[in-house]
């Protein structure tokens, strides 16, 4: 009997192996791991990554092995198409959150060096781990703090369910009230010991906190530096997007908009106000 039992052990083992090793299997387990499971590591093929199981960028990378890399090879190929150089240039990425992006651009071996600014402890945390465990620490400065126009501390609303969702923007009720330092831009550059004209591009995602963080790098918007951005009027309201687009609009004239699949290019100007959120990309 016991025979029995070994073998039939081994069987539903190998076959709940493959099963979870599908896409269904593999949503089914993420979204059963209980609470006690604070992080979790998986081979991606060219890097691992660690992540908060119960988060939702966690959740899509355990389920697809990424999050929106697709976003950074398209970025990378538009700015060849546009004639942008970026090799030997320093990379600024305002919310690098557990540093999914943060390694993909790492890898694209087209910076001297990436600085990342990160205000959630608990994002900064994996973050850190995740340089780390991916030998990049050469290649990137990582600072725990928040990118806004004066220094000091702000309130800051932790999401418990998606830790992208967390800024300086109260969404939802759940939020968790915590405080963060903030610096301006230029401030944070120099802190990594970056002279601002390094910068060959800047990659933002900070949850509506935009026309804010960007007042204080001017002097890059000054330079035309391209910039990638969440442009999101759902969080600004009507009349702050089209203050922010025409204020962008003294520094730029051309970019690309991408809603869901689609992509166009336009002046600035146009820049679709009306939308919830989109990505922008100012060209130089």
């Amino acid at each position: 009997m016991n025979g029995w039992k070994k073998l039939w052990a081994k069987t539903r083992d190998r076959w709940a192996t493959r099963f979870f090793d599908t896409s269904t299997g593999r949503r089914l387990l993420i979204h059963g791991i209980g609470p006690r499971a604070i992080s979790m590591t998986v081979d991606c093929g060219d890097h691992v990554m660690t992540f908060s199981p119960s988060d939702y960028i966690g959740r899509k990378i355990f389920r697809k092995g990424h999050y929106d890399r697709d976003h950074v090879a398209r970025l990378m190929e538009i700015l060849a198409d546009e004639g942008v150089k970026t090799v030997d240039g320093v990379l600024l990425e305002l919310g690098g959150n557990i540093g999914t992006h943060t390694v993909y651009f790492a890898l694209e071996k087209q910076f001297f060096r990436i600085v990342t600014v990160e205000p959630d402890p608990r994002n900064f945390a994996l973050l850190s781990l995740n340089v780390a465990q991916n030998r990049l620490a050469g290649d990137v400065t990582a600072l725990n703090c928040a990118a806004g126009e004066r220094a000091g501390i702000l309130d800051f609303f932790q999401n418990p369910d998606n830790h992208g969702r967390s800024g300086m923007i109260r969404r939802s009720a759940k939020d968790v009230q915590i405080s963060v330092p903030v610096k301006p831009v230029i401030d944070l550059l120099a802190e990594a010991g970056i002279p601002e004209q390094d910068v060959v591009l800047v990659w933002a995602d900070i949850e509506g906190f935009e026309p804010v963080a960007f007042r204080s790098m001017e002097p890059l918007l000054r330079r035309r530096v391209p910039i990638h951005t969440e442009f999101t009027p759902e969080l600004y309201g009507p009349e702050e997007s089209a203050r922010f687009r025409d204020w962008l609009g003294e520094f730029y004239e051309d970019c690309w908009v991408f809603i869901d699949d689609g992509r166009q290019r336009m002046k600035v100007m146009d820049i679709p106000i009306s939308e919830r959120q989109f990505d922008l990309l100012l060209l130089p």
